[in-house]
Order: C-alpha cells, then sequence, then structure tokens
C-alpha cells in the first residue's frame, strides 16, 4: 500500500483530521505539517518536493538541524561523546518558540549549524511567515509540546539498509565524516535512538509515506491535499 493514513471514526478523509485546521485556515492561520522519519529516510525529498510544487513562496521551511545545541565551548575531544541523535541534543524550545511566531504571522531568525565544528556559525537566516508552516527533522514527534503544534504529521517510512546507506554518503560528502566515524555513529547512537525515539513516534503520524520521496504517488496525495486546504 503506497500511501497510509490513519482515520478517526466517522471521518472521511485521514489527511484532514480536524476540524481545526479548516478553522484555523479560515481565521488565516498557517498550516502546520510535520514531516518525521530515520535519518536517510527521505524526509528533505519528501519536504523538497512539497516546495517545489506547492511552491517555495507559499511555505515557511525550518529543519530540525537548524535548532542542535551549539557545542562550541565543548571540548573537541568530547563531541564525539555526543548522542546527536538523542532529544536531548536539540534546543526544542526554540523550534517551539519559532513555529509559534511563525503562526503568529512573525519572522524568526534561525541559527545556522556548522556540523563540521558541531556548533553554531553566529549567523542566522530569516524565515518569513507563510500559509504553510513545514517542519522536517527525525525527532519532532517525540517531544508532546512541540507535536501538539502541528495540524498535520507525516511520516517517511524506509527501510534500514536504505537509510544507512544515504546516511553515509551524506555525512561523507557534506560533513566531512569518515566512514569509520559514520558506522560507528550509526552503531552506538543512531541505530538505538532510532529504535527508542524514531520508529515509536510513528503512531503519531496521520500519514504514513513509504520509501520517502520516490513514491509519486503518495507524493501526489499530500500535495493535493495541501493545495486543497490552502484554497
Amino acid at each position: 500500500m503506497p500511501f497510509a493514513g490513519k482515520q478517526a471514526p466517522g471521518r472521511s478523509e485521514p489527511f484532514c483530521h480536524s476540524w481545526a485546521i479548516i478553522a484555523n485556515m479560515s481565521q488565516n492561520i498557517p498550516l502546520v505539517i510535520g514531516i518525521a522519519g530515520g535519518s536517510g529516510s527521505g524526509k528533505t525529498t519528501v519536504a523538497q518536493e512539497i516546495l517545489n510544487r506547492v511552491g517555495a513562496d507559499r511555505i515557511a521551511y525550518l529543519q530540525q538541524d537548524s535548532y542542535y545545541k551549539d557545542l562550541a565551548g565543548l571540548p573537541s575531544a568530547q563531541h564525539a561523546e555526543i548522542n546527536f541523535d538523542h532529544p536531548h541534543s536539540l534546543e526544542i524550545e526554540l523550534l517551539i518558540r519559532h513555529i509559534a511566531s511563525l503562526r503568529d504571522l512573525q519572522p524568526v531568525s534561525v541559527p545556522i549549524y556548522n556540523f563540521a565544528t558541531d556548533s553554531r556559525t553566529g549567523e542566522t537566516f530569516t524565515v518569513a511567515p507563510r500559509g504553510v508552516i513545514l517542519v522536517e527533522g527525525i525527532l519532532i514527534f517525540v517531544d508532546a509540546e512541540l507535536r501538539k503544534l502541528f495540524d498535520v504529521k507525516i511520516f517517511v517510512d524506509t527501510d534500514s539498509d536504505l537509510r544507512f546507506i544515504r546516511r553515509l554518503h551524506r555525512d561523507i560528502t557534506e560533513r566531512g565524516r569518515t566512514t569509520e566515524s559514520v558506522i560507528k555513529q550509526y552503531l552506538s547512537t543512531v541505530r538505538p535512538m532510532h529504535l527508542e525515539f524514531v520508529e515509536p513516534s510513528k503512531r503519531y503520524a496521520d500519514v504514513i509515506i513509504p520509501e520517502g520521496g520516490h513514491n509519486k504517488a503518495a507524493l501526489d496525495m499530500v500535495v493535493a491535499r495541501i493545495e486543497t486546504l490552502l484554497k
């Protein structure tokens, strides 16, 4: 089954699961969509497809990766001991404030994170409010306070071997990591944290997309529903 949506009793549309969504849109309150899934699952691909097809000028896009805590003050030898796949590695409170500000039609200044040094650069970029707020990250459905901000929750579900290969390629080419360090991190933290936090958070999803951005049928349905809600 290429596309799965959980459906509450008496409701015919799994993607539009609450009258609150309709009420929010009628009051010009932005629609908040969360995209979660394991590392390398294809979350970013799904997000980019939505941006491309709905229009980046209509979407305020936030990525969990921007909200990692700054480790600049920590000795470099201790960086390898940090579990970046645990919720505590993120400044969730800041992400919550930014989503709330965008819902109130206020722009936000998002920190720029350097994964080569595990620190914030000190620079930011501005995200302006739009009709849709799209938030993407592996752990965004774990925190209850963050989770309740989403009108629609999408989980990208991809086999573990594909996720590992994608992560390996990304971390080597984009983040300056070695093959050995990526494998070590995957076995010591990524896989255990996925099983403890990410996979269980799938139960909160309204929509489950198998095989990430390669599932055209699912993406067509998601984009069509977003377009309908924006109208």
